[in-house]
């Protein structure tokens, strides 16, 4: 049976009159954080020392400058490459008798200047061997790790990064490229896992990659960068939480449950996009700020992630950046305007980025056609092609 719109459609209406009466709240919330914004460029020193010096249960974005410092975008390069990468995949499924997955990895490289080009391509994979369905820990110590769900999600991230790499390497000496992805730097969801999935997928993977990319930089310009379009981070926002906060050092489990003044909540629910929406002019990017989460302290290194936000014409994107982007004023000032101008190619968003998509894009039809192709092929070869009686339920109309 479809879901009745009708016994919906009230429930509806006293959402909509929640979200209004909460839009009036955050409005001045908002208020108060561009206030505290302001404040914090005179404070600088003072709310670095004192962000670096505390203890939240929230994600605090580290200063590197002054908060509320705005860059217009720098002049393009004459040529210039845009390489970028995005990934799919169509996870195990416990109702089909394969145990399987699929990586569907794509690439493209956008050439400007006088000999303008596109190369664009997309790699599927197919995964079933043992060693590609579960991680074992190397001392035998420990549970197996199913590949599949996040993990699965965390290598698909490998990938993509692996691709994007790939494609920068093949630039010439003395070009200038972004390379993009989509999505976080940060992988995140690898807390939950032991060490030994954090030095497969993030040592030996992920930021072996990102190395790979920073040492191009020897005959070539080549910056890193990823593209969150409509962020949800408050990292920003929780800075200025925490100058709002009358002590001095901060420790959120000690002392916020018995606080009385509660003067942080003042900018609670404000999103960093907000905040900056109202700050940054079309083509404007923000200060740099580093992101505090738990995996990037402890392991990214080199590549910390630095991240800004950017103002396009309808929106406020995040751009996160390896540290090693971050301070070199050459690759910062390349990311800053190719991203720019690759939103204005692409009606808002990364031409480059939407292209790599649309070359790794899987779609629900996509995945019916895999599975059928698996269960032929099995019946051809005469192995069994178990399908679960769920599975077999959902495909079979008893009306």
């Amino acid at each position: 049976m479809a879901l009745d719109l009708t016994k919906v459609a009230s429930q509806v209406g006293e959402m909509l009159h929640r979200l209004k009466d909460r839009n009036d709240q955050r409005k001045e919330h908002l208020l108060q954080a561009l206030n505290a914004l302001h404040r914090s460029n005179a404070e600088f020193e003072r709310l670095k020392k004192k962000i670096d010096a505390s203890k939240t249960t929230w994600l605090v974005a580290a200063l590197v400058e002054e908060p509320g410092t705005t860059y217009p975008q720098p002049p393009l390069p004459a040529e210039f490459t845009v390489v970028a990468s995005d990934g799919s995949h169509i996870d195990v499924d416990r109702h089909h008798g394969a145990r399987c997955y699929l990586i569907n990895t794509g690439g493209v490289t956008l050439h400007y200047g006088a000999k303008p080009n596109a190369e664009l391509d997309s790699q599927p994979r197919l995964y079933d061997a043992d060693e590609d369905m579960v991680v074992v820990p190397p001392d035998g110590k420990g549970r197996d790790q199913m590949v599949e769900g996040g993990l699965l999600s965390i290598k698909r991230g490998v990938e993509e990064c692996r691709c994007l790499t790939s494609l920068a390497v093949a630039q010439p000496a003395g070009s200038s490229v972004i390379a993009l992805l989509d999505g976080s730097l940060i992988l995140w969801g690898l807390e939950a896992f032991p060490d030994f999935v954090t030095d497969i997928f993030l040592f030996k993977g992920f930021l072996a990659h990102l190395d790979t990319m920073r040492k191009l930089n020897t005959d070539r310009t080549l910056a890193v960068a990823s593209y969150i379009s409509l962020p949800r981070s408050a990292d920003v926002v929780n800075a200025m939480r925490l100058s709002l906060c009358p002590h001095e050092t901060v420790d959120s489990d000690r002392m916020c449950q018995d606080c009385g003044t509660k003067e942080c909540e003042t900018v609670a629910g404000v999103l960093d996009r907000e905040l900056f929406s109202r700050v940054l002019k079309p083509g404007e990017r923000s200060a740099l700020f580093i992101s505090q989460s738990s995996v990037v302290k402890k392991h990214y290194g080199e590549n910390r992630v630095n991240f800004f936000y950017l103002r396009l014409d309808d929106e406020v994107a995040r751009v996160e950046i390896p540290q090693w982007v971050a301070q070199d004023e050459r690759l910062l000032n390349l990311t800053h305007t190719l991203i720019i101008d690759q939103c204005k190619r692409g009606h808002g968003y990364p031409v480059a980025l939407s292209e790599a998509h649309e070359q790794a894009v899987i779609t629900g039809v996509d995945r019916e056609d895999f599975w059928q192709l698996v269960e032929a092929l099995q019946s051809e070869e005469h192995l069994p092609a178990l399908t679960s009686a769920k599975s077999y339920s959902k495909s079979t109309r008893w009306v």
